[in-house]
């Protein structure tokens, strides 16, 4: 089993994201993550798909999408040559005692706090799935009341596969 990461450019078309999906479904296809947003050029969206499977399946996965008719384009991302980042947004218990405990781990991971409640706080990650899986090791002794990710979303490096439509 391998992981892939896919870069999709589709146009800004309602159902786009339903389709996408939709095939990956129909064919039994797993789909690790999953994150979407419009990109500067509102006629278009970006869409990071992660998914594993061996070799065929991902070689599979790339045909079937790139035969949609809203995708524009689509890049496969290595670690190597690109960038990856994802959100987390984590809620902890945390007593006045514990609060101090919890900002310091937070501030080694440079996190934001972003809400601060009596019994609780809210903790912003912004990283690779290394460093959140590091952040969130480090809250183990702590109860978490709420966590969201927001899934894996990348782009590659230097400006050399730049696609202008």
């Amino acid at each position: 089993m391998r992981r892939q990461v896919y870069s999709l450019l589709v146009d800004n078309n309602s159902g786009v994201l339903s389709r996408i999906a939709g095939l990956f479904s129909r064919r039994g296809y797993s789909i690790d993550s999953i994150t979407a947003g419009m990109t500067a050029d509102p006629r278009f969206t970006r869409i990071t798909i992660v998914s594993s499977g061996d070799e065929l399946i991902l070689s599979q996965i790339e045909k079937q999408v790139r035969k949609l008719e809203d995708v524009r384009e689509i890049k496969l991302l290595n670690d190597e040559e690109s960038v990856y980042r994802e959100l987390i947004m984590v809620k902890v218990r945390a007593n006045a005692k514990e609060r101090t405990e919890v900002i310091s781990v937070a501030d080694i991971f440079r996190a934001k706090i972003v809400d601060v409640e009596k019994e609780s706080l809210m903790i912003e990650l912004t990283g690779n799935q290394s460093k959140l899986e590091a952040f969130l090791k480090l809250l183990d002794g702590y109860e978490i009341l709420e966590l969201a990710r927001t899934g894996i979303t990348g782009l590659a490096r230097g400006s050399k596969d730049i696609t202008y439509l």
